[in-house]
């Protein structure tokens, strides 16, 4: 463990290498640099209320791991409401969010929230038939999941669901990308 003496400035953890030598800050600098596609995740929570709760995160750590049978992976922030929820809840969704929809990602991004009632307020959706969550209108794609397996895998769990639907929407422009810690459209 790490002590400070009396007087010192407090040390950061993120400048400090990990045994194999990389610090937090060095990996999230190239891992950065690396481009994803962003989607929002949505589950409905059953137990919350007399009607349930619907819950979205933004992700950008999701890909595609089987063709037979179809299966996808997200990753999780260990101990956040959706990785909360989907230890309990064994279906949910994921819309693959278009360029014009960048307004969602970052409504999804924020942290400690409360309720994520307001946030589905004003924002066209259908529910999906086998998850029951929000499927967005305007994404490029959507899919409906079942969990498979979840690996715990650092500071996130790893969550591998088989894909019971998918539906290929009719919206305009390209993928939104996230790269260097901002929002991108491909040109």
């Amino acid at each position: 463990m790490l002590q400070t003496t009396p007087g010192s400035p407090p040390v950061s953890d993120l400048a400090i290498p990990h045994a194999e030598g990389v610090s937090n800050d060095d990996f999230r600098a190239a891992m950065s640099r690396l481009a994803a596609g962003v989607v929002l995740v949505t589950a409905h929570d059953p137990d919350d209320g007399p009607r349930g709760e619907d819950v979205g995160m933004t992700a950008t750590a999701f890909v595609s791991v089987s063709l037979d049978p179809p299966l996808v992976l997200v990753s999780l922030r260990n101990g956040s409401r959706m990785d909360d929820l989907l230890t309990d809840v064994p279906v949910w969704a994921v819309s693959v969010l278009s360029e014009g929809q960048r307004h969602i990602a970052g409504r999804f991004a924020m942290r400690n929230r409360v309720s994520d009632r307001l946030l589905f307020a004003d924002l066209p959706y259908i529910r999906g038939e086998e998850s029951g969550a929000p499927l967005m209108g305007g994404a490029l794609a959507t899919l409906e999941c079942r969990t498979e397996s979840r690996v715990v895998a650092g500071d996130h769990t790893l969550v591998v669901g088989r894909v019971l639907t998918v539906g290929a929407l009719a919206a305009e422009g390209g993928p939104l990308t996230y790269y260097q810690g901002e929002y991108r459209h491909l040109s």
